[in-house]
């Protein structure tokens, strides 16, 4: 390691892996929007907030997490451009308040979190 080495790692830090709280929050707030799978949630993050990834492990913990507490169902559909069908995700209409009010704090939580990492 040099000093050069750690200028570089602040210049472009490593991505921050969602823990299962939240992955909660972020896949409400994509299902508040319209159905979605596992992979697309993934690839969808890594869009959208590039400073974040998502886990097979946690994502798939808290899908199970939130069709366990009722908040979501699957459902299997095909997807065009896709070889097999995918598990799909869809909010529960009992639970659309409650997603709106954990998607904000997800909202919240990568906005500050992301102004505050491009002050380094």
């Amino acid at each position: 390691m040099t000093f050069d080495d750690i200028y570089r790692y602040f210049q472009s830090p490593p991505p921050i892996y969602l823990n299962k709280e939240l992955a909660v929050c972020y896949i409400l707030s994509v299902v508040l929007n319209g159905d979605s799978y596992g992979t697309e949630l993934i690839d969808r993050l890594e869009e959208e907030y590039s400073i974040y990834r998502l886990s097979d492990t946690v994502l798939y913990s808290a899908l199970k997490f939130l069709e366990a507490q009722g908040s979501i169902t699957g459902y299997w559909k095909k997807v065009e451009g896709r070889g097999r069908p995918r598990r799909m995700y869809q909010l529960t209409s009992e639970f659309r308040n409650k997603a709106q009010e954990l998607a904000r704090l997800w909202y919240e939580y990568a906005q500050e979190y992301a102004g505050e990492r491009q002050l380094v």
